[in-house]
């Protein structure tokens, strides 16, 4: 897995944003397209201090947990207790 705490938060918001996306009802494909548009941003902005081959780690990760069925499992959601009067 990742070392820097740059590259892991990249990574975070990444998997984040696809697991909001398949909630929404997206498919896979559509899911590479948005993983495709935020590596070229991040490769092309000169803000961030990410090196070339750590996006290049980052696309295989991130090819990985798309092609995971299990990273889209829905979380069993607790159940909410009732109010007693």
């Amino acid at each position: 897995m990742f070392q820097d705490p740059v590259l892991i938060r990249h990574y975070q918001r990444l998997t984040d944003s696809l697991a909001e996306l398949v909630y929404r009802g997206y498919r896979p494909e559509e899911l590479y397209l948005f993983t495709n548009g935020y590596l070229t941003a991040l490769r092309y902005s000169h803000g961030f201090e990410v090196e070339g081959y750590q996006i290049n780690r980052l696309e295989e990760e991130i090819g990985r947990f798309i092609r995971d069925p299990s990273s889209f499992m829905p979380e069993m959601m607790p159940i909410p207790e009732l109010e007693s009067r």
